[in-house]
């Protein structure tokens, strides 16, 4: 059938295009432009996604640090004092507490663990360049003077 001919199907007609073979696909330079939108966009949103992602992490502490307060304060109800260890609340009270996936965790300490106690996370592994930071929590909660996490990561 030669180019632009008509063809006519169910009572209605339709104008073949003539076939052209450059226009099959896109061009270098429309998949150059998209490449480098896509590049921009990246360049915005990996950055975000990375501190999303330690934030999450950080917050793993948190949670950690606040449950083991928790089970510090059933340790004194019940003891009189706190815990040496979490080894030590885990054979006084039964109560198990995984260490965090995202920190090392350091020893607890204290001066008087009538009174007063502490222990430390320490971020382990790549941290989405906030650099090496720390957690520290006691009977009070979160040390904030003590402790070395970067602002953003705070909750």
């Amino acid at each position: 059938m030669p180019k632009g001919e008509c063809l006519h199907a169910q009572n209605e007609t339709f104008m073949r295009p003539p076939l052209n073979h450059s226009q099959q696909g896109f061009s270098l330079v429309e998949l150059t432009i998209v490449v480098v939108i896509l590049g921009v966009l990246a360049t915005f949103a990996v950055p975000r996604f990375q501190s999303s992602v330690e934030r999450t992490k950080a917050s793993e502490g948190f949670v950690y640090l606040k449950r083991t307060q928790e089970m510090q304060a059933r340790f004194m109800a019940t003891v009189g004092r706190y815990a040496y260890s979490k080894e030590e609340i885990k054979r006084k009270t039964g109560e198990r507490l995984a260490d965090p996936q995202f920190f090392r965790l350091s020893s607890y300490s204290s001066s008087n663990w009538e009174r007063r106690w502490a222990v430390k996370l320490t971020r382990s592994g790549a941290s989405s360049g906030y650099g090496r930071y720390s957690i520290i929590w006691s009977q009070n909660g979160f040390d904030d003077r003590r402790s070395s996490i970067p602002k953003a990561l705070k909750l």
